[in-house]
This record gives C-alpha cells, sequence and structure tokens, in this order.
C-alpha cells in the first residue's frame, strides 16, 4: 500500500480537544520508560520533544528525570495551548517550555541534551527534514529517541488495527487513527531514511502490530 499523506496540522480545536482527552496513558508512560530503558545513564539537561502534543509525554518526562529543562515543539496552536494549561496543572511550568512552531523552524544549532519525539513523522511530507533538522539540534553524544505509527500492508488491515485498539473511542479519534496509518511509514522506509541521513548509528525496532522506535545517540 502506497503512502496516503493527511493533513500536517492538527489545526482543528475539537480534533486537538478529542485528542488530548484520549487515553494514552500506556503508550505514553510507554515511551518514556522506553527512553530509560535505552538510555540509562542518562540524568538531566535540556531535552526537546519534537511534535508535543498537548504535553503529556513532556510532563511525564520531567516526572521521571527531575534534573531536566524540557522543551516541546508543536507546529499546532490548539494543541499548544492545551498543552500549557497541562504543564501549570502538573505544577512544571518551571521546567517545561512549549513553543508553536514548525520544527524546520526551529532556531539553534547544537542546542539539545537529548531529543525524543512521538507519532510526528507521518504528519510529515518530506521526513528527510525532519531526520536532518533532528542532527542539527542535539550535541553530539546525544540520545535519541523516535516512536511512529508503522503503515499497514492494505487499507482493510489498518481498519482492523483501528478496530482493535480504538474500539470504543471518538468517531473523530478514530478517522484521526485511520488516516495516520496510512500516512505512516514502513520499516524499510525508515531505514532507508536513516541510511541516506547517514544515521545508521541509530537503530529500528519494531515493538507491535503498529509501531516502530528508532534510538541511538548521534554524533
Amino acid at each position: 500500500m502506497d503512502r496516503i499523506l493527511e493533513p500536517e496540522l492538527m489545526d482543528d480545536p475539537l480534533q486537538a480537544e478529542v485528542y488530548a482527552r484520549a487515553d494514552f496513558a500506556e503508550e505514553n508512560q510507554g515511551f518514556v520508560d522506553r527512553f530509560r530503558e535505552y538510555f540509562p545513564d542518562f540524568s538531566g539537561g535540556r531535552v526537546l520533544d519534537l511534535g508535543c502534543g498537548p504535553a503529556d509525554i513532556p510532563i511525564r518526562f520531567a516526572r521521571l528525570y527531575p534534573a531536566c529543562q524540557v522543551v516541546g515543539i508543536d507546529a499546532s496552536a490548539p494543541m499548544i495551548r492545551l498543552g500549557e494549561q497541562a504543564v501549570k496543572q502538573a505544577g512544571l511550568s518551571d521546567r517545561i517550555t512549549l513553543s508553536c512552531e514548525r520544527i524546520d523552524a526551529v532556531p539553534g544549532a547544537r542546542i539539545a541534551d537529548a531529543a525524543m519525539s512521538n507519532s510526528l513523522l507521518h504528519h510529515l511530507p518530506n521526513p528527510l527534514q525532519f531526520w536532518n533538522k533532528l542532527r542539527l539540534l542535539v550535541k553530539p553524544g546525544s540520545p535519541v529517541l523516535v516512536m511512529d505509527l508503522l503503515r499497514p500492508d492494505s487499507p482493510e488491515e489498518a481498519q482492523a488495527i483501528v478496530d482493535r485498539y480504538a474500539a470504543g473511542e471518538p468517531d473523530m479519534l478514530r478517522r484521526d487513527f485511520y488516516n495516520s496509518l496510512l500516512a505512516a511509514f514502513t520499516e524499510d522506509e525508515v531505514t532507508t531514511q536513516l541510511a541516506r541521513m547517514n544515521l545508521t548509528r541509530l537503530l529500528i525496532d519494531i515493538p507491535d502490530d503498529r509501531h516502530w522506535v528508532v534510538g541511538g545517540v548521534i554524533y
């Protein structure tokens, strides 16, 4: 099945609200726990979250690593507004900063001690821009963890995954999940992207039937 692009941004406030209200606690905590598993010696510093959404992962990460300052980046203004509310409610406004901007517009180079991204890449028309920017933003020797959806072999398989994991979710969330699966990348495509960007030190893993994970240290 060929990749079918979806809208790059969640600019609809209702769409962002539905996403923020969905229960991604298990997945998001699993992502943060995976970072700790991959990088057991990491203790703190400035961490970028690219595509932070409503800031659930930055909040979980900041709680796990008290010595970290987390900078969340997302191009969706409704997502950032929801994220700022969540950060304030969590009492972490002094340690988490959110910024509404596109990833290619993030200023600076070698500004982060670590970087993470969950479910951003499938939104982007050109994935190579993501990997290039990621490499530019982190300091040499910095850990990075990227996770996203895995494109199924067919629309029918995509619908089966939606029915399996989001049966009781609102129709809007189910629709977005389906479209995101169609817009996602395969393992081979991600491997090719890493090779083209000379990021072969990063390793890809397929932890389940709907995700891929790339982790490692960028030099």
